[in-house]
């Protein structure tokens, strides 16, 4: 029987996955990172400089420019979703 290349194909093992994203907080730090890989940028006027605000659990990044506030999920495909990002990843 030939060896099926998807089941074998290279990448994360699963503890390896598990180690790196097996946490809620973990997930949000490396959606942070590929969302803004130089750091926050406001979507509205693009400025960087931000504070963060808690509604909840839910991390909000406020621009001290111009006062909009923005998640790392917001207009993500994990925007509104009720499931944690942890069942997502």
């Amino acid at each position: 029987m030939a060896q099926n290349r998807i089941q074998f194909q290279k990448g994360l093992s699963l503890p390896d996955f598990l180690r790196d994203f097996g946490t809620e907080e973990q997930c949000v730090t490396a959606l942070e990172q590929m969302r803004w890989p130089q750091g926050f940028a406001c979507p509205t006027c693009g400025s960087s400089r931000f504070c963060v605000v808690y509604h909840g659990k839910v991390k909000t990044c406020q621009c001290k420019s111009c006062h909009s506030q923005t998640t790392v999920t917001s207009g993500t495909i994990f925007h509104s979703s009720k499931l944690p990002l942890t069942i997502w990843f």
